[in-house]
């Protein structure tokens, strides 16, 4: 393993199909990629052949969106649905952040760019545990239910265009995760409230994801900035029409503008893409 490339070992992540084994090789290239770097002897990143596809377990099953079943999370039922869905957002992600490694090795990107996304990878993999760990309190697990097939779209789309994949994967559906997780842990509290303990677990869970989801939309940001930079291109204009092109559908308000900003996303790139309602 010792002489393995940075894009290497991310393709041995894609490879795996079990999520709590991704995760565990996840972290442990990133462990061995930080403890190398602070040693002054980096990995190298090197060049790789992702697949097209992450390996996947067998389950969950992955259906369109429309057929998700919709389940109310004022129910115990229905909080094991959102933190199910959760879990499977964790793992795309995981992958994802090992993706953006793997196919842009090439790039010639600042050593700094793969820190960040070693990173986030490293952090969505403890994100994903955290979740498990919650489902398994309440007697369920990763698998149990079915989810979102359409989660690896947005990196197929943008297979070949890295500006385009900072732009939608970050700036976009991660940024989304941002407006819509505060609301999550509202529905946990709530269930704590009454002295549910696995409730309680889910909000410290949810909590660490809030925080840590901050840095990988500034991630994006920095990055898609840089990019339009060396490009000599606007980055407020250039994120209009990548976002247009590669992102199906309007955005969707309300939009958490504190934390957005706090991750270097001002209002007026993701307003002028948001629905508009009368």
């Amino acid at each position: 393993m010792s002489g393995k490339s940075l894009t290497e070992r991310a393709v041995e992540v894609l490879t795996t199909a079990d999520g709590r084994e991704k995760t565990r090789i996840s972290r442990a290239h990133a462990a061995a990629w930080v403890a190398a770097r602070d040693a002054g002897t980096p990995i190298e990143v090197g060049t790789a052949r992702p697949p097209l596809r992450p390996a996947r377990p067998e389950k969950p099953d992955l259906l369109a969106p429309r057929d998700v079943p919709r389940r109310r999370p004022g129910t115990p039922a229905g909080r094991i649905a959102l933190l199910h869905a959760v879990a499977h957002i964790e793992l795309n992600a995981v992958d994802l952040h090992w993706d953006v490694i793997a196919r842009y090795g090439d790039q010639a990107m600042p050593i700094g760019f793969y820190d960040d996304w070693v990173k986030a990878a490293a952090e969505e993999s403890k994100h994903f545990n955290l979740v498990c760990d919650c489902l398994e309190a309440m007697g369920s697990h990763y698998g149990a239910l079915p989810a979102h097939a359409g989660m690896w779209r947005a990196a197929e789309d943008t297979v070949d265009d890295l500006p385009g994949r900072m732009a939608v994967v970050p700036m976009v559906l991660e940024a989304r995760g941002l407006d819509v997780t505060p609301g999550m842990i509202e529905i946990f509290r709530k269930a704590a409230a009454t002295g549910d303990a696995s409730a309680a677990q889910a909000v410290a869970a949810m909590e660490v994801i809030y925080a840590e989801e901050v840095g990988h939309v500034a991630y994006g940001s920095k990055w898609f900035n840089w990019l339009c930079g060396r490009a000599g291109l606007d980055p407020k204009d250039e994120f209009h029409r990548l976002v247009r092109h590669y992102f199906h559908g309007a955005l969707k308000p309300p939009f958490n503008e504190e934390k957005r900003a706090e991750a270097g996303l001002p209002p007026d790139f993701y307003w002028p893409l948001a629905e508009q309602r009368g």
